[in-house]
């Protein structure tokens, strides 16, 4: 037994409470929960109660796993429905009762793991949150992994945002295509139109809008990865005539008359605060009668504040934002678009989750010999913990459809649109 003031496995057993469907082992030699679990947690060192104790919530959970300190045998989607809720909601009870059990040497402060971003104060120091080098910086960290690793949890479509089930067994292949599909249905495409995509990611909506619709598209994406892989695949499909993809800040594309616009995964990263001047600039982009179509995740109320906090703003989006539908529709009309179609796909994004969880599994040798262990495992987590998040309406995904309608309040549109799909 090592020196802990009490048995490490029962110091957990607390935390999850009895009915937790988890067995626990330590480092210590003990153990906790049924041994027959689905799911079992190993307290590898105790540098997992150190980033418990010091950093508490999710941020110390993640911080565990992340460093290796703290491991799950079996679904990792399943052991967060016993861990994180748990740990979120310690009383201040709680809290002492673990003070008193572990002892105060485990408050000390320890360095958080490689793959951590620096905290909100330290990136404030180096630039304005929102200017373009800090948001470029923010996105380069996130997508400037390796594609190779992309292309294992994505899967062939390359797409990073959530797709739409026509049914309930499509597979995620499928339903990234019908989720496109939508867009440009949404979105009136026809032959000879010019498509704007903003944050274009790996030029899936582009290259289906050209192939699919006929239109002439430019995509825009502040990852340079992303924009090079887009672009070597728009040529090898024969697209290079009427598509491109370019390393830009959309704040910097230039052209204007565009028939339609689609934003499909952007707003998440451009601050609460620019919402409305990024529907302004995207509108003047914008032919009387153009769409565009606003497809992002979003709060589920304005009670919940805006800005990322723990383990999404250190590990996964630094900076990252979100609003609740309703900000997002008062900001489109405020801007001159009228709003003519609103839909949730919540759980539609739980599902595309639980499809790249599973690719980030079959593959998760290739994965950490691509990106790294720690990598790796901030991915495993954060795909898992977005899933229960969609689940339990924590988070929400809308798509939003305006139109700038021309002078005399024509919009060009069907009395009733179906979509077709």
């Amino acid at each position: 037994m090592t020196q802990e003031s009490t048995p490490v496995g029962e110091v957990f057993e607390r935390l999850l409470g009895p009915r937790a469907t988890v067995s626990i082992t330590a480092y210590d030699g003990s153990s906790s929960g049924p041994a027959d679990a689905p799911v079992a947690i190993q307290v590898r060192s105790p540098l997992a109660l150190d980033y418990l104790m010091s950093s508490p919530g999710d941020l110390g959970l993640a911080r565990a796993y992340v460093a290796g300190a703290l491991d799950v045998s079996g679904d990792l989607y399943t052991a967060l429905h016993a861990l994180a809720a748990q740990v979120d909601q310690l009383t201040p009870a709680d809290r002492l009762w673990l003070l008193r059990k572990l002892g105060a040497r485990h408050l000390r402060v320890v360095k958080p793991p490689a793959e951590e971003h620096p905290s909100r104060l330290r990136r404030g120091m180096t630039a304005l949150r929102h200017s373009k080098s800090r948001d470029s910086a923010a996105i380069a960290s996130h997508y400037d992994v390796s594609n190779r690793f992309y292309e294992l949890v994505l899967g062939p479509s390359m797409a990073y945002t959530c797709a739409v089930f026509p049914e309930a067994g499509a597979s995620l292949e499928d339903a990234q295509e019908h989720k496109f599909d939508l867009v440009c249905r949404k979105l009136g495409l026809q032959p000879g139109m010019r498509l704007l995509d903003v944050g274009c990611g790996w030029g899936g909506m582009v290259a289906h809008a050209v192939r699919h619709y006929g239109v002439e598209a430019l995509g825009v994406t502040l990852s340079r990865e992303q924009a090079q892989w887009a672009q070597k695949n728009i040529v090898s499909l024969g697209l290079a005539d009427r598509a491109e993809i370019r390393h830009l800040d959309y704040r910097d594309v230039t052209e204007t008359g565009f028939d339609a616009i689609s934003s499909i995964g952007l707003t998440e990263h451009i601050g609460a605060r620019n919402v409305p001047g990024y529907f302004r600039f995207l509108a003047a982009k914008l032919k009387p009668h153009g769409r565009l179509l606003n497809h992002c995740i979003t709060n589920p109320d304005t009670s919940v504040a805006h800005r990322s906090r723990g383990f999404i703003d250190r590990y996964v989006f630094p900076d990252g934002e979100l609003e609740a539908p309703g900000e997002l529709v008062t900001a489109m009309h405020d801007a001159g678009l009228e709003v003519r179609h609103s839909e949730n796909l919540r759980e539609h994004y739980a599902l595309t989750l639980a499809g790249w969880c599973a690719n980030l599994d079959e593959h998760w040798d290739e994965a950490v010999a691509e990106a790294g262990t720690g990598r790796s495992r901030v991915w495993a987590l954060y795909l898992a913990a977005c899933r229960l998040a969609f689940e339990r309406r924590e988070i929400e995904l809308h798509q939003i459809l305006g139109v700038r309608t021309d002078r005399e309040g024509g919009m060009g549109m069907p009395l009733r649109p179906d979509w077709g799909v």
